[in-house]
């Protein structure tokens, strides 16, 4: 699983200003498709080949809590949630009470805590940090949100810090989770699942905080671990009341899955949260199950599923990739098919297709469909390699990269998918000018 890094601090030192800077684009919506949403409190950051979750708790909405109990709430989220803190000051005020308040808050933890002084912008405020050093947490670093100075010198003590095998994974096993809203029954889900794969291997930490990973075998042999999100209860009323809170939850199991079950109510339909979490599971490269729950509900007539599917495709227009089931975990209804759709699932992701049969398919693709001409220059495609997996990601080698419109390559998609089978699984293509 990837290490996670918070950012930790009073209000006005420019923590959103450092979280924007080190997740970069990543924050950034990547598709041009309606529902494809990112809640800017959790992205992903990198550097020198380390990937990391990175969280920035100023966008923890609190509501009217007092601002003591404002920060002291966000940095006790940031305790729970991260392997590493970054603690920042701003050295335009220099030491303030508030500071040396988080900094008891950070006493507390049993987590690295890195110092970071913000708003150094020039030489003579790189100097003026010394005063920092009464807070306790060693040798400030001096760096500047708006310039993106001292940046790297940060995030390469960040790294050093990670916890070792952070990102150690077992191959054999598929990983799976289950998102939603509150009361879509994600709980109820979890147990039926196990009630039909009563062969339990363990109960795992699966990581350093209090998520317990469920590991069982199903009937055809494959072993499974499930990211229960759903049973997790937090101290204090925050961690009820806070919705964004909520979706970095999921986000960070979404980080740990190979699947991820969308769970939706079939009583109340789809919410703009639902569409908030399956989009950054889609940009996550994450397989991807819509699995409508409490099916038993509803009086059904011959179009009840039919006009339901309609509704999903057309809400979540960027997952027409992703299969649907409809279950009930009371009257466990298609509960035993779930696990091996999963598998199918990951099994999906990990597909790998030979460059020559690659190149066949781009061949029949392109007399399909003629290459567009834009402002005057016509798209050329020479040949096409895939680089990755989980997603499967190709790299389509032309004349000028940005010939390559979203249309086209969309078309290019929709021909692969066409030709082999990439149920659940989300399809990357690159484009890059051939040398």
């Amino acid at each position: 699983m990837l290490p996670t890094v918070a950012i930790v601090g009073r209000p006005n030192v420019g923590k959103s200003t450092i979280f924007n800077r080190i997740a970069g684009d990543r924050i950034s919506i990547v598709e041009d498709v309606p529902g494809v949403t990112r809640d800017r409190i959790y992205a992903r950051g990198e550097w020198l080949t380390h990937e990391f979750a990175l969280i920035d708790t100023g966008g923890i909405d609190i509501g009217d809590a007092p601002f003591v109990k404002q920060i002291q709430e966000q940095a006790e989220i940031a305790i729970d949630e991260a392997d590493v803190i970054v603690f920042l000051v701003s050295v335009q005020e220099g030491v303030t009470d508030a500071d040396e308040k988080v900094a008891q808050i950070l006493y507390r933890s049993d987590k690295p805590v890195i110092l970071a002084v913000n708003k150094a912008d020039n030489p003579e405020q790189r100097q003026d940090i010394y005063d920092f050093y009464s807070l306790g947490f060693g040798e400030p670093i001096p760096i500047s949100g708006s310039q993106g100075t001292g940046l790297g010198d940060l995030l390469d003590v960040v790294i050093s810090k990670f916890p070792e095998g952070a990102d150690e994974t077992d191959d054999d096993v598929v990983r799976f989770s289950l998102i939603g809203r509150p009361n879509v029954g994600k709980s109820s889900l979890v147990n039926a699942i196990l009630g039909d794969n009563r062969v339990i291997v363990s109960d795992i930490e699966g990581t350093t905080r209090d998520a317990i990973d469920t590991r069982f075998t199903s009937e055809s042999g494959q072993e499974f671990a499930m990211i229960d999100t759903a049973g997790i209860r937090k101290r204090g009323k925050v961690y009820e009341n806070t919705e964004k809170y909520a979706v970095m939850r999921a986000m960070r199991a979404i980080d740990r899955s190979d699947v991820v079950l969308t769970v939706l109510n079939a009583e109340e339909g789809i919410r703009e949260q639902d569409k908030k979490v399956a989009g950054y599971a889609h940009e996550a490269g994450r397989g991807i199950i819509i699995v409508v729950n409490k099916w038993d509900t509803l009086k059904k007539d011959d179009h009840t599923m039919r006009d339901f599917e309609n509704q999903i495709r057309q809400e979540f227009q960027y997952l027409d990739y992703a299969p649907i089931i409809f279950v009930s975990a009371l009257t466990k209804q298609r509960i035993q098919t779930i696990p091996d759709l999963v598998n199918k699932v990951h099994v999906n992701q990990s597909r790998r297709i030979q460059s020559s049969v690659l190149n066949d398919v781009l061949l029949d693709a392109v007399a399909v469909a003629p290459t567009p001409n834009v402002r005057g220059r016509r798209l050329r495609v020479y040949y096409m390699t895939q680089v990755a997996i989980k997603p499967p990601t190709f790299i389509v080698f032309v004349n000028d990269p940005e010939l390559l419109h979203f249309s086209y390559q969309r078309f290019l998609i929709n021909q692969l998918r066409n030709t082999f089978d990439f149920t659940g699984t989300p399809i990357r293509i690159i484009p890059r000018k051939r040398q």
